[in-house]
């Protein structure tokens, strides 16, 4: 079932990131990470290194916390089916704010390009929409790109957008690594710095 998707990841999380106002976002391990730092480095982006299934619950928490502003997570279709739980967790809780962004090449990039369930038949917009997201769409190439990132920039949420993208692999772009100081540098971008 898996087949090959031409949209450069790259190039859609640029598009995605590109004057994004006080959007917040998290960026799920790996590629993403990667992806959204070569975007150009924001201290409103949370890197979330190694916490594999843990993006989604995080962007949650940061809507919640926020309600005022946009909070996108773009994470891989793999780190979502380790916590694909938590669909049903933000649709329970229906934060308003809140977008999902499926970078979805069909396969575990960092551990050796392994198919993923979604190569197989599995339908992470089908999962989303059941489990009662206001929307859910995938999209698969450019001319489906402008009201993808319309969505996931605007769209009452919370919704799911799943980008097919292709397989290769992009050079590594690196974002600092200490967890300390990116929620150091993440809280102080969001609510300033603290006093003691």
């Amino acid at each position: 079932m898996s087949a090959d998707h031409s949209l450069n990841r790259r190039a859609v999380v640029k598009s995605l990131l590109s004057n994004r106002g006080d959007m917040l976002v998290v960026a799920g391990l790996g590629q993403c990470t990667y992806d959204c730092f070569a975007a150009g480095d924001d201290p409103r982006t949370f890197y979330l290194w190694g916490a594999m299934g843990g993006a989604v619950p995080v962007g949650l928490g940061m809507a919640i916390a926020q309600p005022e502003r946009r909070v996108m997570v773009i994470t891989g279709d793999g780190e979502l089916l380790m916590g694909l739980g938590s669909l049903a967790t933000v649709a329970a809780k229906a934060p308003n704010n809140m977008a999902v962004v499926v970078l979805d090449n069909e396969r575990y990039g960092e551990t050796g390009q392994q198919p993923t369930h979604t190569a197989m038949g599995t339908d992470l917009a089908g999962v989303a929409r059941a489990a009662g997201f206001k929307s859910a769409l995938v999209i698969a190439d450019e001319s489906g790109l402008p009201a993808a990132i319309m969505a996931a920039r605007e769209a009452p949420g919370p919704v799911l957008v799943v980008v097919k993208v292709s397989a290769a692999p992009e050079p590594r772009a690196l974002p600092p690594t200490d967890g300390a100081y990116l929620k150091h540098r993440f809280r102080e971008a969001v609510v300033g710095k603290a006093t003691v």
